[in-house]
């Protein structure tokens, strides 16, 4: 079976760490295309080329122009190979200009140890079927994005008021998700799901688009099959600017990635 996302990540090689990409107009927020698929589409690059370290474990985005659907380039580095670890460049151009480059940390995750010791406690949500869809949206609201008819997310309700004019003033946001076609989740797709979700700042009643500067994203293990839970948060917004703070816990309630980005408040 094939999936709308392997098909948005796919590349085509032209010469030595050297890709053809088609960014998808099915990816977009606005005008431009989510910041986390261009992730995963330079991650599955690094991968290609790390046969032996297929996983991304540190991933450091930065942003610098909008991509748009249509052909882009992608080209990877490897700066160092190393028995456990690789360390990575990777960038991201359309029409000669660079939209994204990335240093990332590549390995195997399959290969770490077992052992789990965290104080962190899962996102607390009520039960799926308790949970609100964005198919939900009450008429008259923002017309849905393309990206989001790709997902299944289902929000708190608690966490919900932003989409009825009345957001709660705490910065945070908190879901479930999965892919609406079925796919289930993988490392590649971890990097998604931390830029999938709203913009956390909704929650303060800024709405609009928010350009990420830069993402880390730090990806702790595979996840196992199922729903995801996800969970944004800010605690600064200054000098319009915001950090977005981005767990995900997999269906056994394992935190399986962490990211936190820098991005300019919807003006």
């Amino acid at each position: 079976m094939s999936f709308e996302f392997d098909e948005a990540i796919a590349l085509t090689p032209v010469g030595e760490h050297e890709y053809a990409a088609e960014l998808g107009d099915r990816w977009q927020i606005g005008a431009a295309v989510n910041g986390g698929v261009l992730m995963a589409t330079l991650g599955h690059a690094i991968a290609l080329g790390l046969p032996a370290k297929p996983d991304p474990f540190a991933f450091s985005a930065h942003f610098m122009s909008a991509s748009r659907p249509g052909p882009a380039q992608v080209t990877t580095r490897v700066i160092r190979d190393g028995g456990t670890v690789a360390t990575v460049e990777a960038e991201l151009s359309q029409e000669g200009q660079q939209r994204i480059a990335v240093l990332a940390t590549y390995g195997d995750l399959s290969r770490l140890p077992d052992d789990v010791r965290t104080s962190a406690s899962p996102v607390q949500l009520p039960p799926v079927e308790q949970c609100v869809s964005h198919e939900m949206a009450p008429s008259g609201t923002a017309k849905v994005p393309p990206l989001m008819q790709r997902l299944d997310v289902r929000f708190d309700p608690a966490c919900v008021g932003w989409a009825l004019g009345e957001p709660s003033g705490n910065g945070e946001l908190r879901a479930w998700f999965r892919m609406k076609d079925g796919r289930e989740p993988d490392p590649l797709q971890l990097l998604l799901v931390l830029d999938a979700l709203p913009p956390v700042t909704f929650d303060l009643g800024l709405m609009g688009w928010a350009p990420t500067l830069e993402l880390t994203a730090h990806v702790r293990a595979r996840p196992a099959p199922g729903w995801l839970a996800v969970c944004t948060s800010t605690s600064n917004l200054a000098g319009g600017l915001f950090e977005e703070d981005c767990e995900v816990w997999d269906s056994t309630g394992r935190l399986v990635a962490q990211s936190r980005q820098l991005a300019m408040v919807p003006r």
